[in-house]
């Protein structure tokens, strides 16, 4: 993995130790660190100011898929090839949890804050004080056999259930209600967790798979595997187009501030200014 100067395009650290390709990576919200996942089955916590590996995390029997950051990072979720979603402590370098074992496997998992209205079942008395942070907690599981689950971090009870058209590859939260999900044929779910019977709008711009959706201030953007990547907003009938790859799909998208960067299969990380949002 590389980290780069966005400004300058500066390459400041190369961070070495998977042993295989590495499916996933995201900064703490301190900026300093950053957790990856591979197809090696390890999760590696690295300091970004000398590219070290400061803790490796074992325990998953399959490739990491995604991961995922509670709060301010003393928590990481994970999912994997092997059908499980793992809460871990990073001080211990620990997992703490099996927060769901799935039987296939968990493309990709988000974590946020559940709406008081939620019922997230009673409080896990069993809990330790090492899983402080994850009361009123919902995590996503985009799961391979075409379903989207809602499972509340503390106690591990089901907190929804939607099945979709095909395998769902990616999750985000809009807000503690709303949630947002892409499919390997291309549709989008809008979702209210209150009532998920039905989906409040779905999106269908192409048949090449949604593999990345993330939130921009009242809407969402989203990438696929066509090479589009689109930004849907104002109270979700606007599309902004993102222009340049040509076919290659775009199989992530990060956001600060108004600036947009994307990872193509080209090898590109492409930056863009959205200076009129």
């Amino acid at each position: 993995m590389r980290v780069w100067q966005t400004n300058n395009g500066e390459k400041r650290r190369q961070l070495s130790g998977h042993m295989l390709e590495v499916n996933c990576c995201r900064f703490f919200p301190s900026g300093l660190v950053v957790l990856s996942g591979g197809i090696d089955t390890l999760l590696k916590i690295w300091t970004v100011e000398n590219g070290s590996c400061a803790a490796t995390l074992k325990g998953h029997k399959g490739g990491i898929l995604d991961t995922a950051v509670v709060e301010k990072g003393r928590h990481v979720v994970s999912s994997s090839r092997d059908g499980t979603a793992r809460l871990w402590d990073c001080l211990a370098s620990t997992c703490l949890t099996v927060v769901a074992d799935c039987e296939t496997p968990v493309n990709g998992i988000a974590v946020g804050t559940a709406d008081s209205r939620i019922d997230l079942g009673s409080p896990n008395q069993s809990s330790s004080l090492q899983e402080a942070g994850t009361e009123g907690k919902i995590m996503l599981l985009a799961r391979e056999d075409r379903t989207l689950q809602g499972v509340a971090l503390q106690n591990k009870s089901p907190v929804f259930v939607f099945n979709g058209s095909s395998a769902f590859n990616c999750c985000t939260f809009l807000s503690n209600s709303y949630v947002v999900a892409g499919t390997q044929d291309g549709d989008i779910y809008y979702l209210d967790m209150r009532n998920t019977c039905s989906p409040l709008q779905t999106f269908h711009r192409s048949g090449a798979p949604v593999l990345s959706v993330i939130p921009f201030k009242d809407g969402f953007m989203a990438s696929q595997g066509d090479g589009s990547c689109f930004l849907i907003q104002h109270d979700l009938d606007h599309v902004i187009e993102l222009t340049e790859p040509d076919c290659d799909p775009v199989y992530k998208v990060a956001i600060w501030e108004k600036t947009v960067y994307t990872c193509c299969r080209d090898g590109v990380v492409r930056k863009y200014l959205l200076s009129e949002l």
